[in-house]
């Protein structure tokens, strides 16, 4: 049964859009959590665009289940996870002019810079994520960083339409299998809603999924602690079959 890693990234974007003090994250964790997160992820950018250096202060003082910090493979980043101490580190790729992440990591052509960087932080006591394409190149690179977890990207999936969707639950579902297989552990993330989640919950060897726009967009209706139930719900209860896409019964 997958878990749920709520990303509050878009509360932060709220706040920036006027440059001022609220809506406060931090508190939103908390409303998060109430509303059965089981844990909470931010991204801290490099250009600080939402989320700020005091925001995973606070979070690192206040979050009782487990804080996942997603961010650049940089020395800065590096340290600054290294001081803060979270509970997992989630290394992505990062461009300063994309909206939302593009794609997973080239972990096979950056194997030389990144090993280090995974040695510093689990050497540490932070576990490291690498957050990847669902392609065996990749996976067994993630395996040689020496990296405990993937998170694997699902956009491709999120993106699809109808016809190709099949497809690309496939190759997710291989991913994950091949991950295991490679001793790794798996989480999966990016443009999961309410209307796709579950058959990526259902996945086999699934153990967290990171999920933050669509919550967020749903609690502009019902409040936070809503809108996590009703993804904790989908995710924990899963009606579809992982290969298929239809109803088991």
């Amino acid at each position: 049964m997958a878990s749920l890693g709520v990303n509050i990234d878009h509360i932060a974007n709220i706040r920036q859009a006027r440059r001022t003090v609220e809506p406060d994250p931090v508190p939103f964790a908390m409303l998060a959590e109430l509303g059965g997160a089981d844990g909470i992820t931010v991204h801290l950018r490099e250009d600080r665009r939402h989320i700020q250096d005091r925001d995973v202060d606070l979070l690192r003082q206040t979050v009782r289940t487990r804080l996942n910090l997603e961010m650049a493979a940089t020395e800065e980043m590096v340290a600054i996870a290294l001081n803060i101490a979270p509970d997992m580190v989630t290394l992505v790729p990062e461009r300063r002019e994309e909206v939302t992440t593009e794609g997973g990591l080239d972990i096979a052509g950056q194997l030389q810079t990144l090993k280090p960087m995974v040695n510093r932080l689990q050497q540490s006591g932070i576990p490291v994520s690498l957050f990847v394409d669902p392609e065996l190149q990749q996976l067994e690179a993630c395996r040689d960083s020496g990296a405990r977890w993937v998170e694997l990207h699902t956009g491709r999936y999120a993106e699809a339409d109808w016809s190709s969707q099949p497809r690309e639950l496939a190759r997710l579902t291989e991913g994950v299998a091949s991950s295991r297989q490679l001793g790794l552990r798996v989480n999966a993330g990016h443009g999961l809603t309410y209307q796709n989640v579950e058959p990526i919950a259902a996945i086999p060897g699934m153990e967290e999924l990171n999920i933050g726009h669509t919550i967020v967009a749903r609690a502009v209706a019902v409040g936070l602690q809503q809108a996590v139930r009703e993804m904790k719900t989908l995710i924990q209860n899963p009606r579809l079959d992982p290969l298929f896409g239809q109803d088991p019964a």
